[in-house]
């Protein structure tokens, strides 16, 4: 198969590329920075420079290369602005859709997020609908996840990854990533908000199935979800950081998530619960089923 990977450098797309290619596929790697596509080419990965927000540029690199499918996990994380990345989820996924549906490619499958659901106390499968009645600043994230998958679904066959809270390597739960710091600065209370963690790891071993997949949204979380006073501790101390503040007053928006369909479709996680990799050392257990 020819895959268009756009977002080919960022934590899924460069764990990705390489695990397609083992796979027997033909892969056009994409990526905004020219020093990193100069890196993959020197791995020996086609590469090419490609800003997604150029509808022009996208439609004649996707000719270009005349794909079968195109691997959407592009996300503008760098700076930590949700607008930006919000902004990337709307127009760029507009217009890798407008030039793939254009250009007759069969399929597209497409990074979302898991977190985006509207509140509640069940497990959420994806027939939960997300969050539009969230206030600011999260009604900026679940507008342009709503976009993104709306558009996604036009296509002959759109598979949305629902991923997710990231972990591992090279992520901001990573040792020297973003979250990281801050709980080493006492900087994040713990709350009831409950998190769906899923290993970057599977997030990759997700996407290079979903190859198959039929259209729709499937979430792909670990089996252990929990809430911030239960799994905040326990990462801090890991990490050297303070006991966190508790704050129990806020309200939460959150709710924990079914990796059922994902299951069914043949997927399970190698890391089943955060609890023996974003807890370093810490002894594992075997998680109540998400669903």
């Amino acid at each position: 198969m020819k895959i268009f990977l756009a977002g080919a450098t960022g934590v899924v797309g460069r764990r990705l590329g390489p695990r397609l290619v083992a796979a027997g596929h033909d892969v056009l790697a994409v990526t905004r920075d020219p020093d990193r596509a100069a890196r993959l080419r020197r791995a020996g990965m086609p590469a090419v420079v490609l800003d997604v927000l150029d509808a022009g540029a996208v439609r004649a690199a996707l000719e270009g290369f005349g794909p079968d499918l195109v691997m959407h996990q592009l996300t503008d994380l760098s700076t930590g602005s949700s607008a930006a990345n919000a902004r990337l989820r709307r127009v760029g996924t507009r217009h890798l859709v407008d030039a793939a549906r254009g250009l007759g490619v069969g399929a597209m499958v497409a990074q979302s997020i898991a977190w985006a659901y509207e509140p509640g106390s069940t497990p959420a499968d994806e027939a939960v609908p997300l969050d539009t009645g969230a206030p600011p600043p999260r009604e900026v994230t679940v507008a342009a996840v709503e976009e993104l998958e709306r558009a996604v679904a036009t296509m002959p066959r759109g598979v949305v990854l629902r991923y997710g809270a990231l972990y591992g390597p090279g992520t901001w739960y990573a040792e020297v990533g973003r979250i990281a710091e801050q709980v080493r600065a006492g900087g994040v209370p713990a709350t009831r908000d409950v998190t769906s963690f899923l290993h970057v790891d599977d997030a990759v071993t997700a996407a290079v199935q979903s190859l198959g997949w039929p259209a729709g949204p499937v979430n792909v979380v670990d089996d252990d979800p929990a809430t911030g006073l239960e799994w905040l501790a326990a990462y801090s101390a890991a990490l050297g950081g303070p006991a966190p503040a508790v704050d129990l007053a806020g309200p939460t928006r959150t709710r924990p998530v079914s990796n059922a369909r994902a299951a069914a479709l043949g997927w399970r996680p190698a890391h089943p619960t955060w609890r023996t990799g974003l807890i370093p050392g810490a002894p594992a257990r075997s998680p109540s089923p998400a669903g």
